[in-house]
């Protein structure tokens, strides 16, 4: 709405309920601590790890004191949070013995890089060693660190809808990507990712997901048949890529997708494993209601 007083007209941003800006000239605000507590506590609970030890698995966040909030000023766009988080933890031996332990992480905030965060891992008071901790501290931290930088990412994509993106040079900027890559395809893997994503389906064409973590190739693609690539993580070996096959079979009315992946690093077997059943598959199950499970 326009208000009118001495001098030139100015623009007064109308206060709305779904907190969308109606202009670019003034400061709006957008809570979005509510949505955070959420989004983390969903993130962290699904942290779970796995060695010959035994199984590390998130079972409780116990604290989480904070706020986060998106600021719209002239048209930029400035992310606000901290948080101090803590987390309850259990290990489980291959023997089925169970041990408890703790998580700290005292400052994640706008301020650190998801790598710079501090993370502590401990056991619980009275628990006796165990080398689960150390499964927690290598394998379990890189886990939360992941779930660290989804939260960040979708705050700054799913979270601003609504909301004037930022400018260069006076042209605003979408955070996901240039307009080019606004497909249909793009969209549906953000979806299920929650997490930035830019990609060309077709042979030849490249991909980044979650937020850069995760790339590679499109080597071929058959509508309904089957989908090659080449597919990496960031924290692979300069230059390493697995080969991953997905084949969709027609049983009786339904699809039966079977994935094959050749070249993956014998430590990240495990994590990779992890990052297909939670990112891909219980992510598409979770969106677009389909069932999902890796075998």
């Amino acid at each position: 709405m326009a208000k009118w007083g001495e001098g030139d007209p100015r623009w007064i941003v109308e206060e709305r309920a779904d907190a969308t800006n109606v202009n670019n000239w003034h400061w709006t605000e957008r809570d979005a601590s509510n949505w955070s507590t959420d989004k983390l506590k969903t993130l962290f609970l699904a942290v779970r790890v796995q060695n010959e030890e035994g199984k590390c698995e998130v079972t409780e966040v116990s604290k989480l004191d904070g706020e986060a909030s998106i600021n719209n000023r002239k048209g930029k766009l400035i992310f606000f949070y901290e948080w101090s988080i803590k987390l309850n933890w259990t290990g489980t031996s291959k023997s089925g013995v169970q041990y408890k332990g703790h998580v700290e992480i005292p400052n994640l905030s706008d301020e650190n890089s998801v790598d710079e965060v501090e993370i502590s891992v401990s056991l619980a008071k009275d628990e006796p060693d165990t080398d689960l901790v150390a499964l927690m501290k290598e394998e379990g931290v890189k886990l939360l660190r992941e779930a660290m930088g989804i939260y960040i990412s979708t705050l700054k994509t799913e979270f601003t809808q609504g909301m004037i993106l930022p400018t260069v040079n006076g042209e605003s900027v979408d955070p996901a990507g240039p307009p080019a890559l606004k497909t249909e395809e793009r969209k549906l893997v953000q979806a299920f990712t929650h997490a930035p994503a830019m990609l060309e389906a077709d042979k030849g064409g490249k991909f980044h997901l979650v937020d850069g973590n995760v790339s590679g190739e499109f080597t071929d693609l058959v509508p309904e048949k089957y989908i090659a690539m080449k597919w990496r993580f960031k924290s692979w070996p300069e230059g390493h890529f697995a080969t991953i096959m997905l084949t969709f079979i027609d049983k009786n009315g339904e699809t039966e997708l079977c994935m094959e992946g050749r070249g993956i690093p014998a430590p990240e077997e495990e994590r990779t494993r992890q990052g297909w059943q939670r990112y891909y598959f219980e992510g598409i199950k979770q969106t677009f209601g389909y069932g999902a499970r890796l075998f």
